[in-house]
């Protein structure tokens, strides 16, 4: 709707230009920038300055030497709500890349169901951990891609605002999706491991599982 949206920005300026408070404005700097004064003498610079101080920008209270209004802990904690808020409101995604990683399990689960420890089956567990870290990789990759050019323009303009820093965002966005990133490969390996026929064990499993929900963060920071 950006017609729309330029054309209500236009009346919204075009109200603004005729009210009274743009009419003091107005006046005042052109006061102002008259710099003369009794009898067309020039003002000295510093008396200039003193008189227009309200219409200069000056120093924000409260800004720290790093030019942030905000705290660390207060703009990780904003960007951290706001990412978690953005995850909450659409629980249909999270529902369907769920659904997606059950079915690519068992897909994978079905092709090399059942392998025994032989020399064809040790070479076909090789290719299934190949798929393990190929699809833990690409399928985070993908799924961030979409939210990376989204949300792009956004943290541009905050960013150049001075909003927040760089590492408040990734590491609030990131903490925020790590649910959905830790969900995801633990119903996969849950059902690729049994199926494939991977080493008994509940030590062995958590260690698959703490390998393939690292590859599956590592991916996504990426």
């Amino acid at each position: 709707k950006e017609t729309e949206c330029r054309e209500t920005i236009k009346k919204i300026c075009d109200s603004f230009a005729v009210s009274p408070i743009a009419r003091d404005i107005v006046e005042t700097a052109s006061q102002i920038n008259g710099g003369a004064g009794a009898g067309g003498i020039e003002l000295p610079k510093h008396a200039k300055h003193a008189a227009s101080d309200p219409y200069f920008l000056q120093p924000m209270e409260g800004v720290d030497g790093t030019g942030y209004r905000a705290s660390w802990w207060t703009q990780f904690y904003c960007i951290l709500w706001r990412s978690w808020l953005s995850v909450l409101k659409d629980p249909m995604l999270v529902k369907v890349r769920l659904l997606q990683t059950a079915m690519v399990a068992s897909l994978i689960g079905s092709i090399y169901f059942g392998q025994v420890l032989d020399q064809d089956g040790v070479m076909n567990i090789n290719g299934s951990l190949f798929l393990f870290l190929t699809n833990m990789t690409f399928q985070n990759v993908f799924a961030v891609i979409n939210v990376f050019s989204a949300e792009l323009p956004v943290f541009l303009r905050e960013k150049r605002s001075r909003l927040y820093r760089v590492d408040t965002y990734f590491l609030g966005k990131t903490i925020a999706e790590l649910p959905l990133f830790i969900a995801v490969p633990f119903v996969f390996t849950s059902i690729t491991y049994p199926m494939i026929g991977l080493k008994a064990g509940v030590s062995h499993y958590l260690t698959t599982l703490f390998i393939v929900t690292l590859v599956a963060n590592v991916s996504t920071s990426l």
